[in-house]
C-alpha cells in the first residue's frame, strides 16, 4: 500500500485569558489572524477570549486595524497585501455576507479598497458575537476574517477550541504555566504555540488533528513515514546457536 502524508486546512483557535500580557496578546492576534492576507492554513481565524475582557481585548484589536496599510505588498510600509486572485476575493466576500446573514456583527472592516497599484485589496473583517454553529466560525476561509468568542472558564474554551473538524494549530495565551500544560495536552491541534504564534523551525515536526491531515513535515518524523523497517537475524554459530538480531 502507498504511503501518504496530506497537509490540509485549518480553522485555527487563539485563545487568550484574562492572565496574558495583552497588549502583546492583541499584537499577535492581529499578526496570526491578517498578515499574509489570512492566506495561511495556520492563520488564527478564531479568537476565544475570557469573557471578562473580550470587549476591552476586541476594541483593542480594531484600534490596530485602524493603523495597519493595506496595499501593494512591495512597497515601503505595507503591512497587508491584496488577496491572490478575484476567485479568492469572491470567497472572502461571500463569507462577510454569510457572517452578517447569520446574525454575526461586523464590528470593523471588510470592505473593497482601491490602490493606485491593481489588485484585489480588501480591509481586514473582524467578527464579533459569533458562535460555533456559525459557517464563519467552522469552514476555512483562507483570508483577513476573523471571528471571536468569549469563555468563562478554561474547560468552556478548550471545548470551544476543539469544536471543529480541524485540528491543525492553536494559540495560548496566559501568565500560569501550569494552565498552558493542561490546555496544550487538551487542545487537538497538532501545533500548539503558548504565548507566541507561528514559530518554526526544520528540527520540529508539523502537522495536523482530525481533518487538518494525516503525517507530519520537517523533523525525523517526516522521514521515518517513508522507511521500511527490516529484522535481520544472523547465526553466529553453526546450528543456529548465539543468534543476534539486528533492526535496520
Amino acid at each position: 500500500m502507498k504511503k501518504f502524508q496530506l497537509e490540509m486546512g485549518g480553522k485555527n483557535p487563539l485563545v487568550v485569558l484574562d492572565d496574558a500580557d495583552l497588549k502583546t496578546a492583541v499584537e499577535v492576534a492581529v499578526n496570526g489572524s491578517y498578515f499574509s492576507t489570512g492566506q495561511r492554513c495556520t492563520a488564527s481565524s478564531r479568537l476565544i477570549v475570557t469573557e471578562g475582557i473580550h470587549d476591552r481585548f476586541v476594541a483593542a484589536v480594531a484600534e490596530r486595524l485602524k493603523g495597519l496599510t493595506v496595499d501593494d505588498a512591495l512597497k515601503a510600509g505595507v503591512h497587508i497585501g491584496p488577496v491572490v486572485d478575484q476567485s479568492q476575493l469572491d470567497q472572502d466576500l461571500r463569507y462577510i455576507k454569510v457572517g452578517q446573514d447569520e446574525g454575526a456583527k461586523l464590528a470593523w472592516g471588510g470592505e473593497l479598497l482601491k490602490r493606485e497599484t491593481p489588485g484585489h485589496y480588501l480591509q481586514p473583517a473582524l467578527f464579533t458575537e459569533a458562535n460555533n454553529n456559525m459557517r464563519i466560525a467552522r469552514e476555512e476561509i483562507f483570508g483577513p476574517v476573523l471571528t471571536t468568542h468569549t469563555f468563562r472558564s478554561t474547560e468552556e474554551a478548550i471545548a470551544l477550541a476543539n469544536n471543529t473538524r480541524y485540528g491543525l494549530a492553536a494559540g495560548v495565551w496566559t501568565s500560569n504555566l501550569s494552565t498552558a500544560h493542561r490546555m496544550a495536552r487538551a487542545i487537538k491541534a497538532g501545533t500548539v504555540w503558548v504565548n507566541s504564534y507561528e514559530a518554526s523551525d526544520i528540527t520540529v515536526p508539523f502537522g495536523g488533528y482530525k481533518q487538518s491531515g494525516t503525517g507530519r513535515d520537517k523533523s525525523l518524523h517526516a522521514l521515518t513515514k517513508y522507511t521500511q523497517l527490516k529484522t535481520t537475524w544472523i547465526a553466529l554459530e553453526s546450528g543456529g546457536g548465539g543468534l543476534q538480531a539486528a533492526a535496520l
